[in-house]
Order: C-alpha cells, then sequence, then structure tokens
C-alpha cells in the first residue's frame, strides 16, 4: 500500500491532512499549529507514524490567509465516520468553531485515506455526501498530494487506481 505506518493486522494505515491559516493563541503562527496538532492526533489515539514537512500554500477559495499544510500517517482500528469524530474534537480543542466553507480556520483536518479501503463504498463513494474515504478531492489538491509525496508516495488510490506519484505528476502537469 505505501504508506509508512506500524499498523497491526487489525488496525488500518491512515493518513490525516492538516491545516492551518489563523494562528492560535499557545502554539502560535499556523506552522506551530501543525505542530501541535501532530502531538495532539498523537494524545487522541493517532500516533504519528510519519509527517510530511510543512508545506506554505496559497488559500483555496475566499479565505485569503495563507496555510501551512502537512499530512501524517497513523494507524487505527477505527471506521471513517469514528475517525472525523475524533479528528473534529481535536479541531473543536483548537478553538475552531462551525463557519463558512473556505474561511479562515486555526486547524482543519481531513481524512485523505483510510487504507486501501473506499468509504462508504466504490459504487456509493462518488454519489454519497459526508463522510468519504480516501477523500473526494485529494487527486486535485496540490496542498495534500505534494505533502504525501514524503510519507506515501506508493500509496495507490483505490477508485482512481494512481498512485500518490502519479498523481502529482498529473495535477502539475496538467
Amino acid at each position: 500500500m505505501g504508506l509508512a505506518t506500524a499498523a497491526t493486522p487489525a488496525e488500518t494505515s491512515i493518513v490525516i491532512a492538516i491545516g492551518s491559516n489563523r494562528p492560535h493563541g499557545r502554539h502560535g503562527r499556523p506552522a506551530g499549529v501543525v505542530r501541535a496538532a501532530v502531538k495532539a492526533l498523537g494524545a487522541a489515539g493517532f500516533p504519528a507514524a510519519a509527517v510530511s514537512p510543512i508545506l506554505g500554500t496559497r488559500a483555496v477559495g475566499p479565505g485569503g490567509r495563507n496555510y501551512a499544510n502537512a499530512v501524517m500517517t497513523s494507524s487505527t482500528v477505527l471506521t471513517p465516520p469514528e475517525i472525523v469524530a475524533a479528528l473534529k474534537a481535536v479541531e473543536r480543542s483548537f478553538g475552531r468553531r462551525r463557519g463558512r466553507r473556505w474561511g479562515a480556520r486555526v486547524l482543519d483536518l481531513d481524512l485523505i485515506a483510510w487504507g486501501a479501503g473506499v468509504w462508504p463504498g466504490r459504487l456509493l463513494w462518488r454519489q454519497s455526501r459526508g463522510i468519504a474515504a480516501p477523500h473526494r478531492s485529494m487527486h486535485l489538491r496540490d496542498f495534500v498530494l505534494t505533502p504525501m509525496l514524503a510519507v506515501a508516495p506508493d500509496w495507490r488510490h483505490p477508485v482512481i487506481g494512481l498512485t500518490v506519484r502519479q498523481m502529482h505528476a498529473r495535477l502539475r502537469n496538467g
């Protein structure tokens, strides 16, 4: 699969995207928020197996402020809905409140990949709303694929069939 994790047979390797474009009173600038989020995720049951370098990126949409982005790999026995619930709890612990889509945020966590699995299932993946793994837009987001190259370049998208390396090349080459 190409994910750098220490997953046991009952666990599934996962990739979590971490982003911030607002400073935090305790953790400082967005890059500090990303580093603190990795620690908080470990405390929440998602110990980091690998963490990408932090990448500075432009905001997508009307958010305005530039982002600090990274991805990390971990492993878990949880299902995608349980993982997303835990990620939302970590976001709230950093002061994130529901706001407008694409708005500035102190912390944004997304489940990007759930091993080689598809949630809620291959046939429903593209049609369903709500939680989906792999993330529906990951192949279109340089701020996900570039850091993912550092931790899981050979992970293969179970629906599209391409590796991270291939998706990144396609995105960069248009």
